[in-house]
């Protein structure tokens, strides 16, 4: 029996607990695609945005996951009401040649997604057992391919559960020191008012927005909400899915979102003007010697988390946007072999670790465009959507977001080549 079917079979007159299981049966998509919300890139950027700046770039936080609902919402409103993903409406209505192109730069921002969890892990497993980091990327792609073979052997919701409960780790792992940790209420709110202060924060800015708003994350959740929903016909049926959908997307994104600001908070509070808190491995440190070692441990301990299920979902995403633009399907665990490579070669020569996750980050946020423009086309198309299509202030306030989002990549550019 599909989820759907069950979901169906539980709803009946007798009462309120039973509708209300089969809307809880409905969640999980969404929380699968907020892994890359809180992936190692993320907390690379929220790091050294808190230690360099303060709270200055907190509104930068609140702004993209702000937009990250709306995007993610329709990514699987998409999935949920055509039964494709956006890859796969990508590849149907793309000539060869400009296909060709789109998939090159998709499988670009894949890439960058890939060095910076693999990375992440290697990190965290450095700072929990001391392993060299060459040895902690090949452990981390290790279990991220048990992962995936986790998913292709029993299915959508035994996966769900796993990552869910990897986010619920990393949850703790990275709030835990706001418990210990000295905030300003005043420079709090300060955080809120939107302002930069020079190019670097500009630069931050776009890697912090490039780290929350994850282009791959777009191309996923429409396939994870196809996978997961099927093909649902018009109705009250499709309404009911698309309502716990936006509670799916909601919830999942209030968990991710209040993890990057934690992360923000606590670099702001406790690392300024601390010495040797430009990389992980010193932030770590330093927020064991100023909020206690115990932080410190449950710090590594979630970013290990991060690393390990943010890099199988990132392969996931890999694949669909192979399948959907090639038309080629290619064993999950196969992908993730070869995305492996460039991460560890990385990781052998010796490139800084930390800066590599920053600098993943900015080249994500050159990626968003791609995946958000279309995505709004599509669903403002009644010829693709029906009733379902996107309504005028929807469609406004998702086309203002991509506005931004692309004069922020601009002023990166001209300022970074000014400057």
């Amino acid at each position: 029996m599909t989820d759907t079917a069950a979901a169906r079979t539980t709803e009946h007159p007798s009462g309120a607990p039973r509708r209300r299981a089969a809307g809880l049966t409905l969640l999980g998509p969404a929380f699968v695609a907020a892994i890359a919300y809180v992936d190692p890139g993320n907390v690379a950027a929220n790091l050294t945005a808190g230690a360099k700046y303060g709270y200055l770039l907190l509104w930068v936080l609140v702004a993209a996951n702000a937009s990250a609902v709306v995007v993610q919402y329709l990514s699987a409103k998409l999935g949920v009401v055509t039964g494709k993903s956006l890859p796969e409406h990508l590849g149907l209505r793309m000539r060869r040649t400009p296909r060709l192109l789109f998939w090159g730069q998709a499988e670009i921002v894949a890439a960058a997604t890939d060095v910076a969890e693999v990375i992440g892990g290697a990190l965290a497993l450095h700072l929990l057992f001391g392993l060299p980091l060459v040895a902690g990327g090949l452990i981390t792609g290790v279990v991220s391919m048990l992962l995936l073979a986790l998913h292709s052997r029993r299915g959508t919701r035994t996966f769900e559960a796993v990552v869910t409960a990897m986010l619920a780790i990393l949850t703790v792992g990275f709030c835990a020191g706001l418990l210990f940790a000295q905030v300003s209420p005043a420079e709090l709110v300060s955080g809120l008012v939107p302002r930069f202060e020079g190019s670097e924060s500009v630069m931050l800015a776009a890697s912090m927005l490039g780290a929350t708003v994850m282009p791959h994350a777009v191309y996923l959740h429409s396939a994870l909400a196809r996978d997961r929903h099927g093909d649902v016909p018009a109705g009250p049926e499709r309404r009911r899915v698309l309502v716990a959908t936006r509670w799916d997307v909601g919830l999942a994104l209030v968990v991710a979102g209040g993890v990057n600001i934690c992360m923000l908070v606590l670099a702001a509070a406790t690392l300024p003007g601390v010495a040797d808190t430009d990389s992980i491995p010193g932030a770590q440190r330093a927020i064991a010697e100023h909020v206690g070692p115990a932080v410190g441990v449950l710090f590594a301990v979630g970013l290990l988390a991060s690393g390990l299920a943010s890099t199988s979902v990132g392969c996931m995403a890999g694949a669909e946007i192979m399948k959907g633009l090639l038309h080629v399907r290619i064993p999950l665990v196969a992908r993730r072999v070869i995305t492996l490579v460039p991460a560890i070669v990385l990781l052998a020569v010796g490139a800084d670790a930390t800066m590599l996750l920053v600098v993943s980050q900015v080249v994500l946020s050159f990626g968003i465009a791609f995946a958000i423009v279309p995505l709004v086309v599509y669903t403002s198309r009644r010829s693709v959507m029906g009733s379902d299509v996107n309504a005028a202030t929807t469609r406004t306030v998702a086309w203002v977001i991509a506005a931004v989002i692309v004069a922020l990549n601009v002023a990166l550019i001209v300022l970074t080549l000014t400057g």
